[in-house]
């Protein structure tokens, strides 16, 4: 089931990622194509404003006075017609507007050859918006206009001034077919930023789904560390537990026996004994403010006491909370079994091991010293497969101060080991506060 529910999440993430990739890519397409539109129509604007300065306006103000095909608009016919020719605009023309509904054509700048030309006073396609902008004397740019003669084109306006009087408007339209072209030229130069757009957008969604890959397989791997660490030392409690069960199934079966011999005072002999027993374990009871910290050291008070080990802790009254309790746990507990270790070979009563756990500003420091046989090859003792284990001995050996100097080197730390004093060896580890 929860697999299920995070693959669901993995696909609902893919899907959602691609449709914001796809977006991107389309809103810069468009963006794009807006752009394009916008600089065409604003230098097609600048060109009719250019063209209508230029204008012969006597000559154009004469030609209003009597709007036939005279001198006077051929004269400004093959002016327009000259000004469509080096732009490349579909039609050049002038225009009327005296009302703010709709505009008529005036002049239309086409060669002299083409008899079939547009009328004097025909009307204009022109929206009216935008012909109300002319009104008002501003210059205008439409949108797409389609008409079925002529296609789809863009108009713009600029006005034809007389000393500040406005006699007419300069129009100009340009072929969509044009502004189609120039937007596909723009956008295929530009191909390439889309495409590196929409590839830097899926490496991204790559790396995302690998790191997410790769944290869910580095969780999993520190959970199940952690599930070994735990079960090790819950084993550990419950051995300890059976055999003091054991022991005391024992005692029970002794103090029976002896009050069924009449022997009373033997009988509180022995108890007495099994009292100081159970204070022992009371004082497995430890002050620790870390719970994890706390629970371990009671298990391996616990372990201590099973094979008559006298251990002491020195514990100071801090959190380690700068330090992962699944790391604290594997330093401590890897470095507690080996003093155990260790002392088990010494006789019952040289078996003894004290524990220093302190923290300052500075650092963290943690200082095991227990007695037993010395280590000779300390320089190779923290090598993956080292031991100083008999064969016979073994289980799985040589891991356990490999994986301590791993997380020690983790945290930037340092282990030093000192068994140079006569069955006495004291392992320090030192991790920085950050």
């Amino acid at each position: 089931m929860k697999n299920r529910k995070i693959k669901l999440i993995l696909i609902l993430s893919t899907i959602l990622l691609l449709l914001f990739t796809s977006l991107n890519i389309y809103t810069s397409y468009l963006k794009m194509k807006k752009t394009v539109e916008e600089s065409i129509a604003n230098q097609s604007l600048e060109a009719a404003i250019s063209i209508a300065s230029s204008m012969d306006v006597e000559v154009y103000k004469q030609f209003l006075n009597n709007p036939q095909k005279n001198d006077y608009y051929w004269e400004i016919r093959n002016y327009l017609n000259d000004a469509r020719e080096k732009i490349g605009a579909l039609f050049v023309y002038t225009v009327e507007i005296d009302n703010p509904k709709f505009s008529t054509a005036m002049i239309m700048g086409l060669p002299p050859d083409l008899t079939n030309s547009f009328d004097i006073g025909g009307v204009c396609t022109v929206p009216e918006s935008e012909v109300q902008k002319a009104y008002r004397g501003e210059t205008y740019v439409t949108e797409v206009i389609h008409d079925a003669v002529h296609g789809a084109y863009v108009s713009v306006g600029a006005p034809i001034n007389d000393g500040g009087n406005i006699i007419g408007y300069l129009g100009i339209d340009i072929s969509a077919d044009k502004l189609n072209g120039i937007k596909g030229k723009v956008i295929e130069d530009n191909l390439f930023t889309l495409f590196f757009n929409g590839v830097f957008i899926l490496i991204v969604i790559g790396s995302f789904l690998f790191l997410q890959r790769w944290y869910q397989k580095e969780v999993a791997k520190e959970v199940g560390a952690t599930e070994d660490t735990y079960q090790a030392e819950i084993k550990a409690l419950i051995t300890s537990v059976s055999s003091i069960r054991h022991d005391f199934t024992n005692h029970i079966q002794v103090l029976h026996g002896l009050l069924q011999l009449d022997k009373p005072e033997q009988a509180k002999q022995y108890v007495s004994s099994l009292s100081k027993e159970v204070q022992a374990i009371e004082s497995l009871k430890l002050n620790i403010d870390h719970p994890g910290l706390s629970i371990l050291l009671q298990t391996k008070k616990l372990t201590a006491q099973n094979h008559t080990i006298d251990m002491d802790f020195t514990i100071s009254d801090d959190e380690f909370n700068k330090i992962k309790t699944t790391d604290l746990i594997k330093i401590l507990s890897n470095l507690i079994d080996n003093a155990i270790d260790a002392a088990i070979e010494l006789p019952e009563g040289q078996r003894k091991i004290t524990i220093y756990c302190n923290a300052d500003e500075t650092q963290y420091e943690f200082k095991i010293t227990n007695t037993g046989p010395n280590i000779e090859n300390v320089s190779q003792i923290f090598k993956q497969g080292f031991s100083t284990k008999k064969p016979e001995n073994e289980k799985i050996r040589g891991q356990g101060l490999f994986i301590v100097n791993e997380i020690v080197n983790k945290y930037n730390g340092q282990i030093s080991i000192d068994s140079s004093k006569h069955l006495e060896t004291t392992v320090i580890v030192k991790i920085p506060i950050k």
